[in-house]
Parts: structure tokens; sequence; C-alpha cells
């Protein structure tokens, strides 16, 4: 599993909640992305290799906070070697109404998954376990 410390969902919320934005937001929503044990093309993965773009990860976490009545974005994203069930990554977004927050966790997981993170997916027989 990659060195960073995973990041407790409750603890950010406990965070947002006690905000001065929080009087603002009527809903958060939390995605956490795991390493599966097969690609989307259905053939078995046993792992990843996971590289973030660190500079590109601030500047899509301030273009987040950008989006209509968005209040609150966290995001931490593993990195290094990753097995089956690990975190890949986890975020948090909180904002006036459902629709508004829908959306930019749509977006923002998007971005993250296209263009701060790089996935090099480990198969059996690839020599890495």
């Amino acid at each position: 599993m990659g060195e960073r410390e995973i990041p407790s969902f409750d603890v950010w919320l406990a965070e947002a909640k006690s905000s001065p934005e929080a009087a603002e937001v009527g809903m958060y929503l939390c995605h956490n992305g795991v390493v599966r044990g097969h690609s989307r093309d259905g053939r078995p993965v046993v792992g990843m290799e996971l590289a973030v773009d660190r500079e590109l990860l601030a500047e899509m976490v301030a273009t987040a906070r950008l989006m209509e009545g968005v209040r609150v974005v966290r995001v931490w994203i593993n990195e290094g070697r990753l097995e089956v069930g690990d975190d890949i990554m986890r975020v948090l977004v909180g904002g006036d109404i459902r629709e508004n927050v829908f959306e930019a966790l749509r977006a923002l997981v998007s971005m993250l998954k296209t263009e701060v993170v790089t996935e090099h997916e480990s198969r059996p027989g690839d020599g890495v376990t």
C-alpha cells in the first residue's frame, strides 16, 4: 500500500461542518476510489502503480472551489505501489444544493482521473504481485 496516511471522512466532515462556510452547505458528497480486481475491460488486475502531479492537483482543487454552489473541497490521493482494495483517492465536496454538488463531484473526480493521476495496472504474470 502507498506510504501516505489515509484521511478520515468523519474528520473531514467534522471540520467542514465547523467551518465558516457550513451555513451555506446543504449537502456533502464523498468519493472513495479503490483498486479493483478487474480493469474496465474485465481483465484481472493484481495491483497498480499510481503517480500524482501534485501541482496540477492543487490547480484542480482550486478550480473545483470555483464551481457553482461549491463551498468545501477536500482531496487526498494515494501514490506508489497499490494492491487490490487499497484506496486510490478520497474526495469530499460540499455545496449549496444537490444538483451543484453532484456535478462538482463528478467533474472533479473526472479531472483527477484524467489529468492528475497516472495509473499503470499490474496483471497476473507481470512478475509483480
